[in-house]
């Protein structure tokens, strides 16, 4: 934990919680909160992967969730984890990003901007969000191996960025827009309200319990987060399932698949429930491994 005078100035958004969450960094450019986010992604990337690959299939062709499992059985065991590296790298990069940008921009700005600590928090989050955006390609690879469209034309993750090159460097950013939403949003939510969420949880006295609040804690988050932005991620995996063309605007390709939809709202949403609980289960192992191994780096840096 930071300092006691420190923690009094903080707000009740975008800070840490009484109960122990992630202590902030007190200097510029150490590796602990890095590190923590990339071996946090990692570890949910490996466990979540079939699920994400279910509501994929949801999002992109507006199925149900059996016919979604049905299309992976007839896929065969073997292209069960097929685009894996991709979301690998990309959510270990941007994690460790998210993570380790946020605490080193928090501790700039509180320094060198005069602005209320929940601002220069909610800052702090939206920028690491931007900068997560550099790794697009990514992410529009993943989109691309996991589309079934695409299985006889890309063979893997080299295939697909090679065939993306004829196109432009423009070719790999499709997307960025809804991209750059979502990480903004997302990142404000989860750092603002992670700290008054646990210190709602019962107190925690063992590492234990300590564990579960954090994966109660981050898990809520993730599945809020997840629903009330779920639109954004549909418009965006339909902008990146496309190769080549026009380059169609968010609005247009929102209305485009309004209008698929039947205008129904409930409809846009399907798929929702699967992603709410993949990201309860998600983001939880996320937070509850980030602070478990935040907390043993710190125990030992002291010891």
């Amino acid at each position: 934990m930071m300092d006691s005078e420190a923690h009094d100035k903080r707000s009740p958004i975008l800070t840490s919680s009484k109960q122990d969450i992630s202590p902030h960094i007190t200097n510029v450019g150490e590796m602990k909160h890095y590190l923590c986010g990339c071996c946090a992604a990692f570890s949910n990337i490996a466990i979540t992967f079939p699920i994400q690959k279910v509501l994929f299939r949801q999002q992109l062709h507006g199925i149900k969730t059996r016919d979604a499992v049905l299309q992976l059985r007839k896929d065969g065991f073997r292209n069960l984890y097929r685009g894996m590296l991709p979301p690998l790298m990309q959510k270990t990069t941007t994690l460790t990003l998210m993570f380790g940008l946020y605490e080193d921009l928090s501790c700039l700005l509180d320094k060198h901007v005069s602005a209320p600590e929940f601002a220069t928090r909610g800052m702090a989050a939206v920028l690491a969000g931007t900068t997560e955006a550099i790794f697009t390609p990514l992410e529009r690879v993943h989109t691309l191996l996991q589309d079934h469209k695409h299985h006889d034309r890309f063979a893997n993750t080299y295939q697909a960025f090679k065939a993306l090159k004829c196109h432009g460097i423009g070719e790999y950013y499709r997307g960025l827009v809804p991209i750059l939403f979502w990480n903004g949003l997302s990142n404000v939510f989860f750092f603002g309200l992670r700290g008054p969420i646990k210190e709602h949880l019962p107190t925690a006295t063992t590492r234990s319990v300590h564990l579960v609040n954090d994966f109660i804690c981050g898990g809520l988050l993730g599945a809020m987060t997840g629903f009330l932005f779920y639109p954004i991620n549909v418009v965006k995996i339909r902008i990146q399932s496309q190769i080549g063309g026009e380059f169609q605007s968010f609005p247009k390709v929102f209305q485009t698949i309004w209008l698929e939809r039947d205008r129904k709202l409930i409809n846009l949403f399907r798929g929702a429930h699967l992603n709410y609980h993949r990201s309860l289960i998600s983001w939880g192992i996320i937070n509850a491994t980030y602070e478990f191994l935040l907390k043993v780096i710190i125990k030992k840096k002291i010891s």
